[in-house]
């Protein structure tokens, strides 16, 4: 730890964020802000977070199982709100999630010296409210993926702006949509995503015997939420031709989604089913041996902001296949590390597929590249851009 970082082991650090599991991660919508908040905790001598939960009414039983808890130096709050959008009006009929954050701080009696927000709308827009209110700076990541920032942009939407504008500090997980936030807000910071030290090389063999694979087989595993954007239905038509030319290849799909039952259909319909399977969600204790069982990870998705998926397999020494979405060329950036094919194309994904199946790839270098990528590497520049804000007395 650096003389500035000292700076703010006396500071209390409030996170406004939409994800982070509950205690025994039997709801996960997202692990990422937690790793990282695992990293940050250390330079802080307390960390806040808020999880505004969407209240269910008795008709799901999720936000029940959403409870306050505590661990080390980190409070975790989630407060029930309410939120209720006229999707074909691009309207909202009902959002208190700001009162109710503003709540969860007077109930509570919290006190913080920094705010650090989770994607743009509403944990931006609610931390800039947070910094009117009550004095203290605000730190906005914007993680959203390509399609998803290109639309907030094409809004020019005042809260948006407001988001933006209105924040001490910008970050953006790629580069190539820095230029754009700067129009918005001068302080701006390009910081990539980490991976959680849970994944870390481990022995092939060991990894699929405790998965129950074969030894022998040529293994892909992929990864993400079930929906179009995605691009899973590429991967299996994909996986047709590779198959046709291949009888040792297996594909595994972790993850859970409105789209697994068209995709499960692909699957029958192409006479898959003894090559593909699709897992649903993956514990996080397991994710791991995945990433170690498989030859190479596939990443078919269209739009992304960075692809955190690719680095965990990277960390695990394992080479990319993946579609070019405006984030996975900020990861996969030499074909030292993966190979990058046309978005939507299932002939280049799997005629790349079968190449990187061939390929002798060098283990060790594809470690050494993923150490930039830890969270305690990126979250050294996420403090720079804490102290880069004006904390006051």
């Amino acid at each position: 730890m650096t003389g500035n970082d000292k700076l703010l082991l006396d500071k209390v650090l409030l996170v406004i964020t939409p994800i982070y599991p509950n205690q025994d991660e039997s709801v996960i919508t997202g692990t990422f802000v937690k790793s990282q908040v695992a990293e940050l905790k250390q330079h802080f001598q307390k960390v806040i977070v808020i999880v505004p939960v969407l209240r269910s009414f008795g008709f799901l039983e999720q936000d029940k199982l959403c409870k306050d808890y505590t661990y080390d130096n980190v409070e975790v709050y989630y407060p029930r709100s309410i939120y209720v959008p006229i999707v074909w009006l691009s309207k909202v009929l009902i959002d208190n999630r700001l009162q109710v954050v503003e709540r969860c701080i007077e109930e509570h009696h919290l006190h913080f010296d920094l705010i650090h927000a989770h994607f743009t709308w509403p944990s931006g827009y609610i931390g800039v409210r947070l910094k009117e209110k009550y004095g203290k700076p605000v730190v906005t990541t914007i993680h959203e993926n390509g399609d998803w920032f290109d639309q907030e942009v094409g809004m020019d939407h005042p809260l948006i702006n407001t988001a933006w504008s209105g924040a001490d500090a910008l970050i953006r997980v790629n580069r190539k949509d820095v230029p754009v936030l700067k129009r918005y807000n001068e302080q701006v910071y390009s910081i990539p995503n980490g991976f959680s030290p849970t994944f870390h090389p481990i022995d092939t063999t060991v990894a699929r015997e405790r998965l129950g694979l074969p030894r022998g087989a040529k293994i892909i595993f992929s990864l993400g939420h079930l929906i179009k954007r995605k691009g899973f239905n590429y991967l299996i038509d994909a996986m047709e031709q590779v198959c046709s030319q291949r009888d040792d290849v297996f594909c595994f799909i972790g993850g859970a989604g409105p789209e697994r039952g068209s995709l499960q259909r692909q699957i029958d319909r192409l006479h898959l089913g003894e090559k593909v399977r699709l897992l649903g969600s993956v514990p996080s204790d397991i994710l791991p041996l995945w990433m170690n069982a498989c030859d190479l990870f596939v990443l078919p998705s269209l739009s992304e902001s960075f692809g955190v998926v690719q680095i965990e397999a990277l960390a695990c020494g394992k080479p990319v296949v993946s579609a070019r979405n405006r984030g996975s060329e900020e990861v996969v950036i030499s074909d030292e590390y993966g190979l990058l094919v046309d978005p939507a194309d299932p002939e280049d994904l799997a005629e790349k597929i079968l190449v990187a199946l061939e390929r002798e790839w060098d283990r060790e270098e594809i470690l050494t590249y993923a150490e930039r990528f830890t969270w305690e590497s990126t979250s050294r520049d996420i403090i720079q851009a804490y102290l880069s804000v004006n904390f006051g007395d």
